[in-house]
């Protein structure tokens, strides 16, 4: 299975110079093939353009400054765009063609299998060497398992850069199931479980809205191109950057705690992009990430050889199979019956809370790591 580990990089400013010139020559790169396969009514092999590279690097020596592997990906991620659009036709969608890359929309360039090095430095920094580059400062705050295949380096619209570094590992072995877990997701509460807890949403976009229209309107106000729109361009990448951040955070450590405690998880398989098109929802929707939290679920499932299943959700809430229950929990009660058959193991065995009031846990007890195992280990109340 692939794996793929994000971190971060502290280029110095040569560096960063270095590494803005590699993504400007990459995306120059990717319109020049783009054009040759605009004018051509049959698209070319690939193999055929990569043969160009070495004719183009004669042309434009600023070329030379890249590793060649980073050049070949650039192409292979062309490849992948043109891909995705046949498949988007293919399931009856319109489509047009794949748009040229303006200054500032190429963000990403790939060292595949060879060009990089982690380097030990035993301090709170080592060294990422990337070919053509240097060796960058990065902050390995966790480690590495698994073979290094590739590594891509992001630049992030607030100027922050990353290296995310993609490994090889063997899956874990499925573990035999001894504790199982419907969830069920929602606006109001995040999670309701099996369990009989009740998660609340963080609503973080919610909350820092306000904040976020008025840099927005502010930077409506600068004359685009300017130091100062740009100053207040970074001002509102770094507002949607933390948002995201907090969204994640909550994310990964609710999917992580089920994940450590749980050998089967089940969830519904819910159609968000339909979903989204309510009008008085979809800010709501979006913000929650209920596809994001069932990817996070599954690949550290996968990892841990835990077991997710998505159940159809039609008429989940509906069906009162244990009584006149709370909405939500009752829903849940029944993702895990429905997760269970999925996989053959008949009926759910579930202890009922409902002669009690369920366990209600605010966003911060996730994040800071207070959500019991179970309703019966939660603290007494005076």
């Amino acid at each position: 299975m692939k794996y793929t580990y994000k971190f971060r990089l502290y280029p110095t400013q040569e560096q960063r110079v270095k590494l803005g010139e590699t993504l400007e020559l990459c995306r120059r790169t990717y319109n020049r093939f783009l054009s040759q396969i605009n004018e051509t009514d049959e698209i070319p092999k690939r193999t055929n353009l990569q043969f160009q590279l070495p004719e183009m690097k004669k042309r434009d020596s600023d070329l030379k400054q890249v590793y060649s592997k980073v050049l070949q990906m650039v192409l292979y991620q062309l490849y992948s765009n043109l891909r995705s659009l046949s498949k988007l036709k293919k399931n009856g969608r319109k489509i047009g063609r794949l748009r040229y890359k303006d200054k500032g929309w190429f963000k990403t360039f790939t060292y595949n299998q060879s060009g990089f090095k982690i380097i030990k430095t035993n301090n709170r920094l080592d060294k990422l060497h990337l070919s053509k580059i240097g060796d960058i400062p990065i902050r390995v705050h966790r480690e590495i398992e698994g073979k290094i295949k590739q590594i891509t380096i992001k630049r992030t619209n607030s100027g922050k850069w990353f290296a995310c570094i993609c490994v090889e590992k063997r899956p874990q072995q499925e573990k035999s199931i001894k504790s199982a877990i419907g969830i069920d997701v929602g606006i109001t509460y995040f999670a309701t479980d099996s369990d009989g807890r009740q998660i609340e949403n963080p609503h973080n976009l919610e909350k820092s809205l306000g904040r976020l229209r008025k840099e927005q309107q502010k930077l409506s106000r600068k004359r685009k191109g300017s130091e100062n729109y740009e100053k207040q361009r970074k001002k509102v990448a770094k507002l949607h950057e933390k948002i995201k951040n907090q969204r994640d955070d909550f994310l990964h450590k609710l999917s992580r705690h089920y994940v450590d405690n749980y050998d089967l998880i089940a969830v519904e398989d819910l159609n968000v992009k339909e979903m989204i098109g309510n009008n008085h929802l979809s800010r709501y929707i979006s913000d929650a990430s209920w596809s994001k939290f069932v990817r996070y679920l599954s690949y550290k499932a996968e990892s841990a050889g835990k077991m997710v299943v998505k159940v159809d959700p039609k008429g989940t809430s509906q069906e009162h199979k244990h009584g006149e229950l709370d909405r939500d929990y009752n829903a849940s009660l029944n993702i895990l019956e429905r997760g269970m058959k999925e996989i053959g193991m008949g009926r759910a065995e579930s202890t009922l809370v409902e002669t009690e009031p369920l366990l209600h846990l605010s966003s911060q007890d996730v994040i800071t790591g207070q959500v019991q195992s179970s309703k019966q280990e939660a603290p007494a109340k005076a």
